[in-house]
């Protein structure tokens, strides 16, 4: 047991020490790249510091997103280390087996797993919003989806006008500003039996809490149905005369209960792959409430719960390389091809998620796939080198 406790700090010196420098250089690296990105947007209004200061907010995200391949690099390059100066054959001479090191290798992944996890659920989303906000409010403009129209989105709600009965519609948002107004709103009112009754449209809303909204500039356009004949009645009107007719009303503010909210919308301001869970089961769950489809943003929601899990991932596929020799030649070769492997693990996380999503497979099994072909690849290795 001593023996082991000598190692585990020694491995968690080393893989932490080594981590922490591979963790600024990587940061350093995109924050480079992202500031030369945003000097092209750079003018009068979004000057360089504030350009600056929404590349040092969005520095969380990077973090959460590379440090899986910052515990690999690390972690490949402290034991082709250990390798080459023949430490590890010591350890393994003193009584180390496989085993043992790969749970000692877990154990020194939950410290970096939690972390991973905070800055997943309460660092990156937060930063990443106020980032986005702080650009917006630089060069005064809104966000809107990749429609041109802006973004679409289902609301459901009481019939206040038979007192039953669920009404539908379908509401276009233009844009989404940093205070959280929405701007260019136009929505199409079905009721219960889905007829069109009502088209409205209004410049602004104001979320006032409780579910209600406060419209501006608003102008509807109402279809009110003419009233039919007695049953076995003649019609007095021609078969070929409207069974609608429609009228046009304007007022300056109209109050609106909607399911709809601030935090719904916010899905403008970050991708569902930078949002929070909480923020993504509250999204799912109204999309299902609205019987609308929901595959993309549950394979998020899974990838966000198991990306913490990586780190253990890539710690099974950094210990092969313990049992490397540098008699063996080409251990540079080798350790270049195990970071390249961590590599390509990133790529396959997000290509398992395109192709999940577009052969609709269960989303826990596009999120899942990744981790596991490349935790048997560890394991097979690990396998290898231990029998070799």
């Amino acid at each position: 047991m001593k023996i082991l406790r000598v190692y585990e700090r020694y491995f968690g010196r080393l893989v932490y020490g080594v981590f922490a420098f591979i963790l600024f250089a990587v940061l350093s690296l995109f924050v480079f790249f992202d500031m030369l990105n945003e000097l092209e947007n750079v003018n009068n209004q979004y000057t360089s510091l504030v350009a600056l200061f929404h590349v040092l907010l969005q520095a969380p995200t990077r973090v959460y997103e590379v440090l899986p391949i910052a515990v690999l690099i690390s972690a490949i390059y402290v034991f082709s280390q250990l390798a080459s100066q023949s430490e590890y054959t010591i350890f393994r001479v003193a009584g180390l087996n496989t085993r043992q090191a790969l749970f000692s290798l877990f154990k020194l992944a939950v410290p970096l797993a939690i972390v991973t996890f905070i800055f997943g659920e309460f660092i990156a989303p937060r930063a990443e919003q106020y980032a986005q906000k702080i650009k917006l409010e630089a060069i005064g403009a809104t966000v809107s989806s990749g429609f041109r129209s802006g973004v679409w989105v289902k609301d459901r709600d009481k019939d206040a006008a038979t007192g039953g009965g669920e009404i539908t519609r379908f509401v276009n948002v233009a844009g989404l500003r940093p205070d959280q107004t929405i701007t260019g709103i136009t929505m199409y009112e079905f009721d219960p039996q889905y007829r069109l009754r009502m088209i409205r449209v209004a410049q602004e809303g104001r979320y006032q809490g409780g579910q209600l909204w406060e419209l501006q500039g608003v102008n509807e356009t109402r279809f009110i149905e003419l009233a039919s004949p007695a049953q076995g009645a003649k019609p007095a009107r021609d078969s070929l005369a409207p069974d609608f007719r429609a009228e046009q009303v304007k007022f300056p503010r109209v109050t609106m209960h909607s399911e709809l909210t601030p935090q719904i919308l916010s899905v403008l301001l970050v991708t569902p792959e930078r949002m929070s869970t909480l923020d993504l089961f509250r999204y799912i769950r109204h999309l299902r409430d609205n019987k609308q489809d929901t595959q993309r943003y549950e394979i998020a929601f899974w990838k966000k719960v198991i990306y913490p899990l990586t780190l253990f991932v890539m710690m099974a596929l950094a210990l092969p390389f313990a049992y490397l020799h540098a008699r063996a030649g080409a251990v540079g070769v080798k350790v270049f091809g195990g970071i390249m492997l961590g590599l390509s693990f990133h790529l396959s996380n997000t290509l398992f998620s395109h192709v999940g999503l577009l052969h609709t497979w269960p989303p826990i099994i596009s999120a899942l796939v990744p981790g596991t072909l490349y935790l048997m690849v560890a394991l097979l290795a690990l396998r290898w080198v231990d029998r070799h």
